[in-house]
């Protein structure tokens, strides 16, 4: 008698989730794509040190758009235990002394990271610098 009580649940629970398939084909019931991954602004790394437990890296782009994604895409790059400085230029408009500096961030790789940069391991921020153009107007 048990048997068959268990027979009849395994029976119920087997076509209840039978029914709960969908054969729907309406626009509706089809998978979403997702959007396209936005891509990352041009940029290039004009310094970059690589020993020591601190290190500048300095990048320049050619306008204002995407910074956060530029200093995503510098940080993935950036593997060894550090603290790193990362400033972002504008490409034109500085001058020899004085930097059109876009934005300005840090990451902290490891404990010396953290110890050289104040973050929390593997932490980053990242801020811009407000009322900067790029490319310069001069």
């Amino acid at each position: 008698m048990r048997n068959r009580h268990i027979a009849a649940a395994i029976t119920i629970t087997a076509l209840a989730l039978t029914g709960c398939t969908s054969t729907d084909t309406s626009d509706d019931a089809k998978p979403t794509k997702k959007a396209p991954a936005a891509k990352t602004p041009a940029y290039k790394i004009v310094e970059q040190e690589t020993s020591g437990n601190t290190r500048q890296v300095v990048v320049e782009v050619d306008s204002l758009t995407g910074l956060k994604d530029v200093f995503t895409a510098v940080t993935k790059k950036l593997t060894a235990e550090a603290g790193y400085f990362i400033d972002i230029n504008c490409s034109s408009g500085g001058t020899a002394s004085v930097d059109n500096r876009l934005a300005n961030g840090k990451l902290a790789r490891g404990n010396m990271g953290a110890a050289a940069t104040g973050l929390d391991e593997d932490g980053s921020e990242f801020s811009t610098n407000a009322g900067r153009t790029c490319p310069d107007k001069g």
